[in-house]
């Protein structure tokens, strides 16, 4: 009794219930998103001639590093522009503003434009062309046209502010106001250079795969013309007997030989036809009165 006991254990841990694995489902992890190219900036060109960066991340531009005089000068040229160039009822603003300012600091520009005058003449030679061509590219900086909008909003800001300043105090408000004349330029120039240098910074190239190669149908395949399936040549069938191929034979009228044709194979928009090769072909022997068609006899 002991002994089946013991044969009997091996059976009933076998129809113990087991627990159901649970397969673990891991989420696919998604891929990184590719870096957005920055826009190219409105109004700009491939090609433009834009200053680049300088190590401490700003932009070289006329209005830097100049004297009390030269800096109060460069504001009147801004300001000039944007008389010039604004447009509808805000333009109309900067030219009452801009004609209000020269009346009101008329003494003041005009010993700006004597000083900054005296700093060329101290150059010697032709100091006149000179102080032409400085100002011509003074001038020509604050005339570009994608930073157009930004000058005339900074203009407008900026003529706002003097009309409520005491006489005589623009010379002291002139660093501030041309910094902030001459920032949609910079902020254009950054955004131009952040187009030209990381435009497609990071971003995978885009690989084009290439068409797959025509199928081979045989080793001297020869295109159909103009595009039609011409059938091959009447040939037996490999594999099939002549016999069979020929011709079939059935009571009552005659019939025709039936001999099989093979299609040209296509691949996609070409049809490649299979070539003939020479090969011994079987000569079939019939005999004409099966062709006969049997009259029965009269009565």
């Amino acid at each position: 009794m002991r002994r089946l006991a013991y044969l009997l254990l091996p059976l009933l841990a076998g129809c113990a219930t087991r627990s159901a694995d649970v397969a673990m489902v891991v989420p696919p992890v998604a891929p990184a998103p590719a870096p957005i190219a920055p826009p190219l900036p409105a109004g700009a060109t491939p090609g433009m001639r834009v200053p680049v960066a300088l190590a401490d991340g700003s932009f070289p531009t006329p209005n830097q590093h100049l004297s009390a005089a030269a800096t109060l000068w460069h504001l009147r040229a801004g300001l000039n522009v944007a008389a010039l160039a604004c447009p509808g009822v805000q333009g109309a603003t900067i030219i009452a503003s801009y004609n209000a300012l020269l009346r009101q600091e008329k003494a003041a520009l005009a010993a700006a434009e004597a000083s900054y005058a005296a700093e060329f003449r101290q150059g010697g030679g032709d100091w006149r062309d000179r102080y032409d061509d400085s100002m011509t590219r003074l001038y020509n900086f604050f005339s570009q046209t994608p930073a157009r909008n930004g000058l005339c909003a900074a203009a407008e800001r900026t003529l706002a502010m003097l009309s409520t300043a005491p006489a005589g105090t623009v010379a002291t408000a002139a660093s501030v106001q041309l910094a902030a004349i001459d920032q949609p330029f910079v902020e254009f120039y950054r955004a131009y250079d952040s187009w030209r240098t990381g435009a497609m910074a990071g971003v995978p190239p885009v690989v084009i795969a290439a068409a797959a190669p025509p199928v081979v149908v045989a080793s001297r395949p020869q295109l159909a013309q103009q595009g039609t399936l011409q059938p091959v040549a009447a040939r037996p069938v490999p594999g099939a007997t002549p016999a069979r191929e020929a011709a079939v034979l059935v009571s009552g009228p005659a019939r025709a030989p039936a001999v099989r044709s093979i299609p040209v194979a296509a691949t996609g928009a070409m049809a490649v036809a299979v070539p003939q090769r020479p090969r011994p072909r079987p000569r079939l022997e019939l005999d004409p009165s099966v062709f006969e068609i049997a009259v029965p006899p009269t009565r």
